[in-house]
């Protein structure tokens, strides 16, 4: 079970290979007899892991990074097949995930506490972090890479042993990934994948053994998540979707602004938390510009299979995300969208049976619009137009999502302003993706994030461990103390 387990149901999913419309093969669902042996499996090592000095946990993350480059092609393209990402964004997606890997090599320095000498009269404190003991992840579909890396990189270098279920349509790259692990040293059953659906991650989140859950996904899934794992007396970090604005100033750098644009939202076909599949020009004459070049920007866009060196994005992953994402272009054709380029109905020569949708640009759209309020999650920009500055600082600020935002401006105190008040838990200025770093951590605000504590950083450090603070005296032996003092409570003062 090191490497995935699946069995236990005889209920299966299909994986489809979005670039043809085939089913490439079938995983079994599992249920909650399997987990059960999963946390057996990772409460015989996990003590003893845990043990292991941080020095020692670092070498084991040094060499798994170290075999998931020197895989990192094979790993692209497995995904790809199974996802429908271009081949070179899927590396990317592997390649963001290996940087927080690459945090956890340095665990002895994150993981250090705190001492404080003389605190009191002969009294020293110091805290110490330690590992929970089982966590779990149930990631999405759309990072197969990514996603888990952030998970199990933080929690095992902390001395966690790790849960993962990952998306039933694309596995495969998650259970090599716990295969490479194993191969860099980690003990059989310190990371251990499960696959399943609905049934396994109720099971996930009801087990007694399992301190916490890490789940990244849909809204309406993440506050179900976070509401049934605290109650379980869980911790609890789920990051819901997101529907991200890119807002641009009169002053902006048009043509970087629509490289920029066509990137974030048509990339992966759109089936990116970080996307921006909005855009906010701000002032009429900024709108009339934008569009202008917007038009002929998207429909020089190349769609193709996942394999194809020169596409732009491939195909959505399943039938029913493509039929989901077409009927949202209804929708807003019919709340009054101006379907300016029309994606519905795309059809790949020779592959016209595969999930692909043209890129798609509606304008007009208003903030009552249904298709505007909720997530598409495809190849589809909209374009609302603020009057003002005020209205572009309000529209993020007020959407029921508050993952990213972005704004194009060349004015520094416009920039400085729009990051200091708007909602939204991570900001771009003139970065149309604005993914922190791995040394800082990713979370949104709003029923982006439900849980107080980010992913990977010092943020994931905390989640998956616990603080212990201790207080300490040594006395001599010699102190004529009065014993009523023991019955007043301890001061510094």
């Amino acid at each position: 079970m090191a490497g995935g387990a699946g069995g236990g149901s005889a209920r299966t999913h299909d994986i489809w290979n979005p670039s043809t419309g085939e089913v490439q093969a079938q995983v079994p669902l599992g249920d909650a007899a399997l987990l059960d042996k999963a946390v057996e499996a990772a409460k015989k090592v996990q003590p003893e892991w845990a043990a292991t000095n941080p020095q020692r946990r670092a070498r084991v993350m040094f060499e798994f990074k170290r075999l998931v480059e020197n895989e990192k092609q094979a790993l692209a393209e497995l995904l790809s097949s199974e996802h429908g990402k271009v081949v070179d964004d899927a590396h990317g997606d592997v390649q963001r995930g290996l940087e927080v890997i690459e945090y956890a090599c340095g665990i002895p320095q994150a993981l250090k506490g705190e001492y404080t000498q003389g605190a009191g009269p002969g009294i020293d404190v110091y805290s110490m972090r330690q590992p929970l003991g089982i966590g779990a992840g149930i990631t999405p579909f759309n990072f197969p890479a990514m996603i888990p890396m952030w998970m199990f990189g933080m929690a095992v270098a902390v001395g966690n042993a790790f849960i993962l279920k990952p998306s039933e349509r694309d596995p495969s790259v998650p259970v090599r990934l716990a295969e490479l692990f194993v191969e860099a040293g980690a003990p059989e059953g310190l990371l251990q994948v499960v696959h399943g659906d609905k049934e396994m991650v109720d099971a996930i989140l009801d087990h007694q053994d399992i301190a916490a859950v890490s789940f990244v996904g849909s809204s309406d899934i993440a506050h179900y998540v976070y509401k049934r794992g605290v109650a379980a007396g869980k911790r609890v970090q789920a990051m819901g979707g997101a529907k991200n604005h890119g807002i641009v100033m009169p002053d902006a750098d048009l043509d970087q602004v629509v490289n920029d644009l066509a990137g974030a939202a048509f990339g992966s076909a759109g089936e990116r938390c970080m996307a921006l599949p909005v855009v906010v020009p701000v002032g009429e004459d900024t709108a009339t510009r934008l569009r202008e070049k917007l038009i002929p920007a998207i429909n020089a866009l190349r769609v193709g299979v996942a394999t194809d060196k020169d596409a732009h994005y491939g195909p959505v992953v399943t039938p029913e995300h493509k039929k989901r994402i077409e009927q949202w272009i209804d929708t807003a054709e019919k709340e009054g969208a101006e379907v300016v380029i029309d994606g519905r109905g795309f059809s790949l020569q020779g592959h016209e049976d595969g999930f692909f949708v043209g890129p798609t640009l509606l304008d007009h759209v208003t903030p009552k619009m249904e298709s505007y309020q909720e997530e598409i999650f495809g190849p589809v920009l909209q374009i609302v137009r603020a009057k003002d500055f005020e209205e572009a600082v309000r529209l993020p600020s007020e959407h029921q999502y508050g993952n990213g935002v972005a704004i194009f401006t060349r004015n520094g105190h416009a920039a400085r302003e729009f990051a200091h008040r708007v909602n939204v838990g991570m900001v771009g200025i003139n970065v149309p993706i604005p993914v922190p770093v791995s040394y800082h951590s990713f979370g949104g605000w709003k029923r982006s994030g439900f849980g107080d504590t980010d992913q990977y950083g010092q943020e994931g450090l905390k989640f998956w461990t616990k603080a212990k603070k201790v207080t300490q005296r040594w006395p001599d032996g010699t102190a004529d103390a009065d014993n009523k003092d023991a019955f007043i409570i301890p001061t510094m003062g």
